[in-house]
């Protein structure tokens, strides 16, 4: 299991920029958080595990990695939509991954030059895929490529974290800006933190 990688210099910088926030990162600690480092293997785990609960999407990647043992734009491209669907997900989402294997396969998408590329330009390029948003590019970005300034405004609990975190009663995208731009370079790791606030802790 590989996890997010961050340390001492992000944590440093963030307590300092912002009291309440360093209180709940001195209370919970190093976050461990796991991470899909190879970028179609996210993708594929990504699409795999929309609206679908977290234990039913982990069964499904099980069966995922038993069939093609490893998860290649080349072993997905050379399977039909059929053999993907048997995987235990629906054709829609078999299409999806398949359709994106075929792309990278084809040149029409070029998977390895995402990682030279600016966050704004990732994120307009994920999102344009069938079956990737941007929420879920913004999740590519943090949990496969380990950008260290991702804050998504489409993450509820991110905006939950804040308004607990704060004691706001609402929150709209003005002030959501204004914590992105004090958390900046490392709002990456204030969403790890954040998650933890909205989840209880």
């Amino acid at each position: 299991m590989e996890i997010f990688n961050y340390g001492q210099v992000e944590i440093d910088y963030l307590k300092k920029k912002d009291k309440k926030l360093a209180e709940a990162i001195e209370r919970i600690g190093i976050i461990e958080r796991e991470i899909i480092p190879d970028l179609f293997a996210a993708l594929v785990h990504s699409i795999i595990s929309q609206q679908i609960s977290s234990k039913a999407a982990a069964t499904v990647w099980n069966r995922f990695l038993e069939r093609f043992d490893e998860i290649t734009s080349q072993k997905i491209a050379y399977t039909t939509a059929e053999e993907i669907q048997q995987c235990g997900i629906t054709m829609k989402k078999a299409i999806y991954i398949k359709s994106i294997a075929d792309a990278v396969m084809q040149g029409e998408f070029n998977i390895d030059e995402l990682s030279e590329l600016p966050d704004e330009e990732v994120c307009k390029r994920l999102s344009a895929l069938n079956g990737i948003g941007v929420w879920t590019a913004e999740m590519l970005m943090t949990f496969s490529m380990q950008r260290p300034n991702v804050m998504s405004w489409g993450d509820l609990a991110i905006r939950r974290g804040i308004m607990m975190l704060y004691h706001h009663r609402k929150l709209d995208k003005a002030k959501f800006e204004k914590y992105k731009r004090r958390y900046s370079p490392y709002c990456t790791i204030a969403s790890l933190y954040l998650w933890e606030i909205a989840a209880g802790r």
